[in-house]
C-alpha cells in the first residue's frame, strides 16, 4: 500500500481531531432524547441508532453534500447552492444550529490552512453547514474525497458514541466496540456518497428526526441538540 500524501494526511488528522475547535462535544444530534425515551440503552441499541442515521438519515446526506462540495473545486457559486441545500436538509432548528455552529467554527479555525476560501463563501452564502465547509476546504487542499468523507463520518459517529457513553451511561470499552462495528458502515456510506447525485439527498430516519425535535423541549438537557 502506498502512503498517503503526508501534507494531506496531516491536515486531515488536524481537522478531524477531537481537539479541533468545532464544538462537536456540545451536540448529541437528538440522542439525548433517545436515551431518555429508552430507545438507546445498551451497545446493541446504540449501534442500531447510529448505523441508521449513517445509512438513512443526516449522516448519509452529510456525506453526499461533502463529496459534492469537494468536487466544486472552490467554485463559490456551486458551493453557495450546496450551502442552501445543506440548510434545507436540516430537519429541525437544533439540527440547523448544530450543523452551522460546527461549520462556522470549522471555517474560522481552518483559516490557518486557507485564509480565503471559507471566509469568501461565508460572505457570499452566510452560515456554512459543516459538511459543505469540510468538503470545500478538503477539495482545494488535495485530500482524496472518499478518505475525507470516511474521516468526517467517523468523527460524526464518534461524537454520538461519546454522548451515549456519558448519557446511558456506557463504558468506554462498550463505546469503542460500537465504533469498531461501524467501520463497515462508514466505508460503505463513503463509497455510496461518491456515486450519489444531489437528487439522492433525503432520508427516512424518522425516529431520529423526532428525537431531534423533542430535544428542543426536553426538561433536562446536557447537550445543545
Amino acid at each position: 500500500m502506498r502512503m498517503a500524501d503526508p501534507a494531506s494526511l496531516l491536515r486531515l488528522l488536524a481537522w478531524m481531531s477531537p481537539a479541533f475547535p468545532t464544538g462537536g462535544f456540545a451536540y448529541s444530534h437528538g440522542l439525548e432524547w433517545a436515551v431518555e425515551a429508552r430507545d438507546i440503552r445498551d451497545e446493541g441499541t446504540l449501534f442500531d441508532w447510529v448505523s441508521d442515521i449513517l445509512r438513512h438519515g443526516s449522516g448519509r446526506n452529510d456525506a453526499i453534500l461533502l463529496i459534492h462540495a469537494h468536487r466544486a473545486g472552490g467554485d463559490l457559486e456551486a458551493l453557495a447552492e450546496l450551502v442552501a441545500l445543506g440548510l434545507a436538509s436540516c430537519a429541525t432548528s437544533e439540527r440547523r444550529g448544530e450543523s452551522v455552529g460546527q461549520g462556522n467554527a470549522f471555517a474560522r479555525a481552518a483559516s490557518a490552512w486557507n485564509a480565503e476560501l471559507l471566509p469568501a463563501l461565508r460572505q457570499r452564502a452566510g452560515d456554512l453547514p459543516y459538511p459543505v465547509a469540510v468538503g470545500a476546504l478538503g477539495g482545494v487542499s488535495g485530500i482524496e474525497a472518499q478518505t475525507l468523507c470516511i474521516a468526517y463520518l467517523h468523527n460524526f459517529a464518534a461524537n454520538l458514541i461519546s454522548a451515549a457513553v456519558r448519557l446511558v451511561p456506557l463504558g468506554q470499552t462498550t463505546g469503542l466496540a460500537v465504533l469498531a462495528r461501524l467501520e463497515e458502515v462508514l466505508t460503505e456510506m463513503a463509497a455510496l456518497a461518491a456515486v450519489s447525485t444531489l437528487d439522492d439527498l433525503g432520508g427516512f430516519a424518522f425516529r431520529a428526526d423526532i428525537a431531534a425535535a423533542r430535544h428542543e423541549t426536553q426538561n433536562t438537557r446536557l447537550f445543545r441538540s
